[in-house]
């Protein structure tokens, strides 16, 4: 499959996971009806608690819960790949991993990966903190793996700020990155469309973001913005602000005429081990 169509979902995720489950539902059902054959879901698309807290009451086994049926069920249903953002899964006491699980057009989990990078900051000019640590074991592996449309690539959110993790993800075959997050409001404003675009561009990839945006019941405001843009850095489409999806097609034979023409993965010198 040289062409496909990848979407990108945005929602504005509250504490309710059964009517952040029906919203997902929606908006993957739609992006199928626009032909998609991968559909990416933002970070924290099944919860944003009142409390970092509220996730680890509905944490969930890896292989069995809610969360995880919802996915299974909604990509077999809608004949589509689903990145299924991040949802909490159950690791050492009193914490989870923030899983990105992928999930084939058979409803089929094949592969899982865990947020390495946490993000525990102070947000500058602002009273906002976070301490993902507090919650959330880090994982420690990057992901590729093999699908009907080229090699997928998944990060998720704060990971976007460490360029390392991506160059060995290029290493490894990398065509298409998705990207599940939650960027807030201020550093997305800031920083997201510049880091989605760099990613893109440094590793000659496509890359599918997608962003929580819009205000939370909690308080908080994320910044929105989900785009698919190309191994150039073009913009290919864009969802400014609210809940929606937006599609782009993803072409593989240009993905090979771009690397071929500029060559830069193959000017690399200084390896990551």
């Amino acid at each position: 499959m040289n062409k496909v169509i990848c979407s990108a979902v945005q929602m504005a995720s509250s504490p309710h996971v059964e009517a952040n489950l029906i919203e997902a539902g929606r908006w993957v059902a739609k992006a199928a009806e626009q032909g998609a054959s991968l559909v990416v879901l933002p970070e924290n698309f099944a919860i944003m608690g009142m409390s970092e807290f509220d996730k680890l009451s509905v944490a969930e086994e890896e292989g069995s819960g809610p969360i995880q049926e919802f996915l299974a069920r909604t990509a077999e249903a809608n004949q589509v790949w689903i990145v299924g953002g991040t949802l909490p899964i159950k690791a050492s006491a009193g914490r989870v991993k923030a899983a990105a699980l992928v999930f084939d057009a058979h409803g089929v989990t094949v592969a899982r990966y865990d947020k390495i990078h946490l993000f525990d900051v102070d947000v500058p000019g602002s009273s906002e903190q976070y301490r993902e640590s507090n919650t959330i074991e880090a994982g420690d592996a990057p992901l590729v793996l093999d699908t009907p449309f080229g090699r997928l690539g998944v990060a998720i959110c704060y990971d976007l700020r460490f360029p390392e993790l991506f160059r060995r993800m290029a290493m490894g075959g990398m065509d298409i990155l998705a990207v599940p997050a939650a960027f807030t409001a201020k550093t997305g404003a800031a920083h997201w469309e510049l880091l989605v675009r760099a990613r893109a561009v440094e590793n000659l990839c496509y890359v599918v973001a997608s962003n929580q945006g819009g205000f939370h019941v909690n308080g908080r405001e994320t910044f929105g913005h989900s785009m698919v843009v190309d191994p150039w850095g073009k913009r290919m489409a864009c969802q400014p602000s609210g809940a929606g999806e937006v599609s782009a097609e993803i072409d593989l034979d240009q993905l090979v005429k771009v690397r071929t023409a500029f060559p830069a993965l193959q000017h690399i010198r200084l390896h990551c081990q």
